[in-house]
C-alpha cells in the first residue's frame, strides 16, 4: 500500500486500486488531490503488475464534487489561474477516459458534481443502491462544463440536458437505467462482484485488445462515416501485429489454452 495525502495506491492479484482518502471531507476535490489522481493512475498504467484498475473511496461518500472552499479562493484568481486549475480536472479526467487499462468505478457512497464525473469517465461503473447521483452544479451558479464531454457521449444530448440543466440528484438504479451506471451491487456483496468482474476480464482478456477498443471506441465517435471506417481498418491491421494477436491466433488453431 502507497498513500499521498489524499489517494491511496495498492496492487492486488493484478488489480491496481486507487482509493480516495480525503474523508472527513467527503473527497471532495481540490487541486493537490486531483494531481495525486492523475499520478496515480500514470503510476497503474506504468505498473506490469496490473491489468485493470479499481477507483473507489474510503468514508461514506464516493466523491463530494469540487471543494467549494477552494473554488471560493479561486474566485479572487485571475482567468488564467482559473484556466489551469479547470484544465487539471480536464487533464484527469481524459486521463481515466483514454487510459491504456480498463478502469472501473466502484461507487459505495454518493458521487455528485465533480464526483459524478469522476464515475462517469470510468469504463464501468459498480454502485451499491443507496448512492445518490447527480451533476448539481446549476444549483449553486457552477456549470458542469469538462463533463459534459463525457456525459453527452454516453447517454446522448437529450438525456444530458435532463441531468445538467436540471441538477437533479437521481438514485443508482435511475443511474443504471439511464446507462451511466453499469451493475448496482449490494453493499456486502459490491467487492468481490468488483474483483470477478476483473479477474474475468484479467483472465480471458488480451491487453493490446483492450488498449486498442478503448482506443478506438474513444477516438471513432468524432469521426465522418468514411474516416470512421479508415480509422477502425487501421486499428484491425495494426492489432495484428501484436504479440497477443498472435499468440491468441496461434493458441486457437492449436487447440491450447490461453493464458492473459
Amino acid at each position: 500500500m502507497k498513500q499521498t495525502k489524499y489517494v491511496a495506491y495498492e496492487v492486488k492479484d493484478r488489480i491496481g486500486y486507487i482509493i480516495l482518502d480525503r474523508p472527513e471531507k467527503r473527497n471532495a476535490l481540490n487541486a493537490e488531490l486531483i494531481s495525486e489522481l492523475k499520478e496515480a493512475f500514470e503510476l497503474a498504467e506504468s505498473d506490469n503488475n496490473i491489468k485493470v484498475i479499481v477507483l473507489k473511496a474510503n468514508g461514506k461518500a464516493f466523491c463530494a464534487g469540487a471543494d467549494l472552499e477552494s473554488l471560493k479562493t479561486m474566485q479572487k484568481s485571475t482567468f488564467d489561474e482559473n484556466l489551469q486549475d479547470s484544465r487539471n480536472l480536464m487533464e484527469l479526467y481524459k486521463k481515466i477516459y483514454t487510459l491504456r487499462k480498463v478502469v472501473i468505478a466502484q461507487v459505495e457512497g454518493h458521487a455528485i458534481a465533480g464526483g459524478a464525473g469522476l464515475a462517469t469517465v470510468c469504463d464501468f461503473v459498480f454502485s451499491v443502491p443507496e448512492a445518490k447521483f447527480g451533476y448539481t452544479e446549476v444549483a449553486i451558479g457552477f456549470v458542469p462544463a469538462i463533463v459534459s464531454v463525457f456525459i453527452i457521449r454516453k447517454i446522448g444530448e437529450a438525456k444530458a440536458k435532463e441531468l445538467l440543466l436540471t441538477g437533479n440528484i437521481i438514485s443508482a438504479q435511475k443511474a443504471a437505467d439511464l446507462n451511466i451506471f453499469n451493475f448496482i451491487e449490494n453493499k456486502e456483496n459490491i467487492e468481490k462482484s468488483v474483483s470477478d468482474f476483473c479477474q474475468n476480464l484479467i483472465s480471458k482478456t488480451s491487453a493490446d485488445s483492450l488498449t486498442l477498443t478503448k482506443q478506438l471506441i474513444a477516438d471513432v465517435q468524432s469521426l465522418s462515416y468514411d474516416n470512421g471506417l479508415n480509422y477502425a481498418a487501421r486499428i484491425n491491421a495494426k492489432s495484428r501485429s501484436t504479440d497477443d494477436c498472435k499468440k491468441g491466433i496461434s493458441a486457437f488453431l492449436n487447440k491450447e489454452k490461453i493464458v492473459w
